[in-house]
């Protein structure tokens, strides 16, 4: 399965749903997962599959998924101003992505450079 994790810090879930709804057409031939909350954010604009409720239990389905290899793109949209309220699950995540080569974007430039290869792939 092919699919796409989409995350936000508070402070950029605006930043998320107005990218989704410019790469609505790139995002919508994956299946995509966020946590539950940001996904009913989101609902509007994509179809996004919501994970559990609790934001660790939500990290633990993504590296789940990543063993599994069901994931092939993290977007992460960090607020590094903001004091990281799970930054060992974070890390813990990152980790996981680069132990199984999948690349994660947490800033806008590098998830747009993302979402252009896999339209230039398909």
């Amino acid at each position: 399965m092919n699919s796409i994790v989409l995350l936000s810090d508070d402070k950029k879930k605006s930043l998320l749903l107005r990218f989704c709804d410019v790469y609505k057409s790139v995002l919508s031939k994956y299946s995509l997962f966020s946590t539950y909350m940001l996904s009913y954010f989101l609902s509007e604009t994509i179809k996004v599959s919501p994970l559990l409720d609790d934001g660790i239990s939500s990290y633990q389905q993504i590296i789940s998924k990543i063993h599994c290899k069901e994931i092939i793109l993290v977007i992460f949209f960090k607020d590094c101003y903001t004091c990281r309220k799970r930054p060992i699950f974070e890390n813990e995540l990152f980790g996981t992505c680069d132990l199984y080569n999948i690349p994660y974007a947490t800033n806008l430039a590098m998830a747009e450079t993302f979402l252009n290869t896999l339209l230039l792939g398909k």
